[in-house]
Formats: structure tokens, C-alpha cells, sequence
């Protein structure tokens, strides 16, 4: 199974989703994320990712464009998680999910209320992949 997560920047949702997805799913799914304006991992989702036990070494923000056609020609799922802004669009036979989630990113505050917003976020994700998880037999 492969999925695309995808939101504006590839900073903080989709590597959030993208980072759960890989230790929920382990090897059982191709999981990869990407953005239509990519900047960079967002610090506090790294943070969040490792309290969690996800090393996110290996992630970093990417294009859609940079994507190998090969992994966007068999995509099984494809979910957007933009709710402020307009979410970048990939042409495929993928289904179509959209999680609508408020950026954690650039919210003011302290680090740690920064950090909370975060582990929010993360924490939701979790928890539309255990029932995405649920309803998708291949898993």
C-alpha cells in the first residue's frame, strides 16, 4: 500500500502523518509526504516525533514535482491536511482523503505551548491513522 500525505509547506502535518504513518504501519505501507511550497521540517515536529519513539532523521520537506513518478503512478491513498489554506492537488487514481487540521506552525506562544499545539496535532493524526488503519483491511 502507498500513501501520500500533502499539505502547503511539508513542515509540520504531512511529517507529522507521514512520521506516525511509518510507526504505525512499519513496512506494511510506502509512506512519503509532500508539499506545493516546501520549507523545512518544523523543529517542534521533530520534537513531537520523538517523544513518540520515531526517529525523524530521514525526513525532510519535499515537492510534490520531486516526487519519482513511479511512487505517484501507484499511489493507493493520497490525504491532504490543510484547513486554513488551499491544499496542493495531485493528479492520480488514488483515493482521495482530506483530514482538515489547523497548522500547528507559526502559532504564537511559548515553546512549550508551541510544543503542545504539536503534540495536538500529532496526537490526532495518531488517531485518524488507527481508524484509517481499522477500516483498511490490507493492514
Amino acid at each position: 500500500m502507498k500513501i501520500l500525505f500533502m499539505c502547503v509547506a511539508n513542515s509540520a502535518r504531512s511529517q507529522l502523518a507521514e512520521g506516525m504513518a511509518r510507526l504505525l504501519f512499519g513496512d506494511k505501507a510506502e509512506i512519503m509526504s509532500a508539499g506545493s511550497e516546501p520549507s523545512r521540517v518544523n523543529p517542534f515536529a521533530v520534537k513531537a516525533l520523538k517523544e513518540v519513539g520515531f526517529d525523524p532523521d530521514r525526513l525532510y520537506s519535499k515537492s510534490v514535482s520531486d516526487l519519482p513518478r513511479e511512487f505517484i503512478g501507484s499511489l493507493d491513498y493520497v490525504i491532504t491536511l490543510c484547513a486554513e489554506e488551499v491544499c496542493p492537488v495531485i493528479l492520480s487514481k488514488a483515493q482521495k482523503i482530506h483530514w482538515p487540521l489547523p497548522d500547528p506552525a507559526g502559532k504564537i506562544g511559548t515553546d512549550d505551548e508551541q510544543l503542545s499545539l504539536f503534540r495536538d496535532t500529532r496526537d490526532e493524526i495518531r488517531r485518524r491513522l488507527e481508524d484509517f488503519r481499522c477500516k483498511n483491511l490490507e493492514f
